[in-house]
């Protein structure tokens, strides 16, 4: 042995947790869009969600991502505490797929047998080949995210192959020999050094990999490795424990407690199993026996399996547990609990931010909130226009407040996201995103300032006019329609519902123009006070910006679902402005005629 056979070893270490970070990290990227919508539906019972958290590990290899993603959910509120026990304990099940994968090391295979293909002497430059086609080639939607998963799965064999060369160097040193005989003789030491490895690489697949790979050199028995591999168990779910703690609600917490305790009450079923079994001449004839790569992720997968079983029906227990060593905190009480609008902030759990497709639907649910709240305020002010009140500007200034401050935390969070994005689908949600954000902002600040003109006229001891307020009226129900289909364009990012905006827009910009001469008729015939008709053309002034914002979200919507738009997008309004477009042409007409007959029904007789 030399210097040299340790860098091989440690080289290829190097290389097989980089694979499999790469490739765990691209499956997880690929697939958690569609994880939120799943994880609702079929978390009803502990056996669907047992089998929940089982696929979603052995889909994107990690259950400590399955872990954190879920202790995220809970946070935000998408499923309880009870519904994520069960896929705490399939995720500690379905992270035995990588071993069995990894399996794949005892393969034989002669050279012209089918199965060659299928030693990792073949898959990993296969691998590699495809996945560098895959990425150069730039054909394939989200080619690069599927490369990186090819390339990932070729970069661990290669790490696995550069491993097992120099452990076949070591074992003839001696020097596995020695190790692995003195952990069978003293459990307690091969526990506390699975526990130890698997806390470092912060992955139970990875440490089992490890094994697997030193398991080539022949020397490894059944009585060496069992401890160990329980003692991986523990090592995993402390870290996964400590990330589910950061900047957590309790319920987020107690999914990583649930998981000590369930890894906690396995180690000891395994060890008292296994130490029984052996008591009595059950394992005679495997306890000395030689265990190689298959063996290894066999007796994991089994123990793994057994152990799911029993406790399974033992999840409330669990969660009785966890609620009793985290506490709920005084403000998490109902009486103290906040109001439905502050509860969406939750959603921007840090925990989620390894996730971006799940990190994003956070920040879509605030903006959302964002935009019903800035829509309520707008009908709010007009309602003080009409009758005023101190409890009603109260009201808007309350909720404007609260606005800012949703607008804060998520641009804060969007902050954070974007160093964990790469995909470009996700690059082009956080632009749409950001420019939401300054829009509805907007949109609370002109409902703030209407509100505030009711509150001048009201110091002032003067009102507008019974004409004023009957225009009022119409041109309110046209914005409200205009703010319906912005609504429903940002929710379900509905082009359809977008195209509707611009024709409504285009008619609010020829009714505040009307109205404006309506009122200057008002003023020379001295039907309308000067103050009051200095604030009726501020407060047409805050209408139409308002429209304006409308169509601001309308067309960066219809930009980001018609990506050949979007390098032209001002170009194509400027085309629907000038009459070029019959739908468009269409609609304007018919909302012209019917708003301005509304109009016409206020005029002064």
């Amino acid at each position: 042995m030399s210097i040299f056979n340790l860098i091989t070893l440690f080289g290829g270490l190097a290389m097989f947790l980089y694979g499999m970070r790469l490739m765990g990290d691209g499956l997880k990227e690929s697939s958690s869009g569609a994880l939120k919508s799943v994880m609702e539906k079929l978390t009803g019972t502990p056996v669907k969600a047992f089998l929940l958290g089982l696929v979603m590990t052995a889909v994107i290899q990690s259950s400590t991502a399955t872990i954190v993603i879920t202790s995220g959910l809970v946070g935000a509120g998408i499923i309880s505490l009870h519904q994520s026990l069960g896929i705490i304990i399939g995720a500690n099940v379905g992270t035995t797929v990588t071993g069995q994968i990894i399996r794949l090391l005892d393969l034989n295979a002669s050279g012209t047998s089918f199965l060659q293909f299928f030693k990792p002497s073949t898959l990993a430059p296969l691998a590699l080949i495809i996945g560098i086609i895959i990425v150069m080639s730039g054909k394939l939607k989200n080619g690069d995210k599927i490369g990186q998963i090819v390339i990932g799965f070729g970069i661990l064999f290669s790490g696995l192959l550069n491993m097992t060369d120099a452990v076949s160097t070591l074992s003839e040193s001696g020097i596995i020999e020695n190790l692995f005989s003195r952990l069978g003789e003293n459990p307690v030491i091969g526990y506390l050094i699975g526990a130890g490895v698997a806390f470092v690489l912060q992955s139970s697949s990875a440490t089992i990999g490890i094994l697997q790979a030193f398991s080539t050199s022949g020397l490894l028995t059944f009585s060496a490795i069992y401890a160990m591999l329980t003692g991986v168990y523990l090592g995993d779910c402390v870290t996964t424990a400590i990330v589910c703690n950061i900047g957590a609600k309790p319920d987020s917490k107690r999914v990583g407690i649930v998981n000590i305790l369930f890894n906690l009450c396995k180690t000891a079923l395994v060890l008292l199993g296994v130490t029984l079994a052996h008591r009595v001449g059950l394992l005679d004839g495997l306890w000395n026996s030689t265990v190689y790569s298959g063996a290894i992720a066999n007796t994991n997968t089994v123990f793994n399996l057994v152990c799911a079983v029993l406790m399974l029906p033992m999840v409330s227990v669990f969660e009785k547990m966890s609620r009793r060593i985290v506490k709920d905190k005084p403000a998490d009480s109902p009486a103290a609990e906040q109001s439905a609008d502050m509860a969406v902030l939750d959603a921007l759990n840090p925990v989620l931010l390894a996730t971006p497709a799940l990190a994003l639907n956070s920040c879509y649910k605030v903006l959302v909130q964002m935009f019903h709240l800035s829509r309520e305020n707008v009908n709010r002010a007009f309602d003080a226009v009409k009758d005023y009140s101190e409890a009603k500007l109260d009201e808007v200034r309350a909720v404007e407040d609260h606005i800012d401050h949703l607008a804060d935390r998520v641009s804060n969070y969007l902050v954070q996201v974007s160093g964990h994005v790469t995909l470009q689908s996700h690059v082009e949600i956080m632009d749409h995103y950001y420019s939401a954000i300054s829009e509805f902002e907007r949109l609370g600040d002109h409902a703030m300032n209407i509100a505030e003109y009711a509150e001048e006229l009201h110091n002032e001891n003067t009102a507008f006019s019974e004409y004023a307020l009957r225009e009022l009226e119409v041109l309110r129900g046209l914005i409200g329609a205009v703010m319906s289909y912005t609504g429903k364009t940002f929710e379900k990012c509905d082009v359809k519902a977008a195209r509707h905006i611009e024709p409504l827009e285009e008619v609010v910009d020829d009714m505040v123009n009307a109205m404006k001469q309506n009122h200057l008729d008002r003023l020379r015939e001295r039907k309308c006070s000067v103050l009051a008709g200095t604030e009726f053309l501020n407060l047409l002034s805050d209408i139409e910006r308002i429209s304006d914002i409308c169509s601001n979200v309308g067309v960066a919507t219809i930009a980001r679902m018609q990506p050949e738009l979007k390098h032209e997008i001002h170009d194509y309004v400027s085309r629907l402005h000038a009459g070029k477009d019959e739908n468009f042409n269409r609609e304007y007409h018919a909302a012209h005629d019917h708003y301005f007959a509304l109009l016409r029904e206020g005029e002064t007789p």
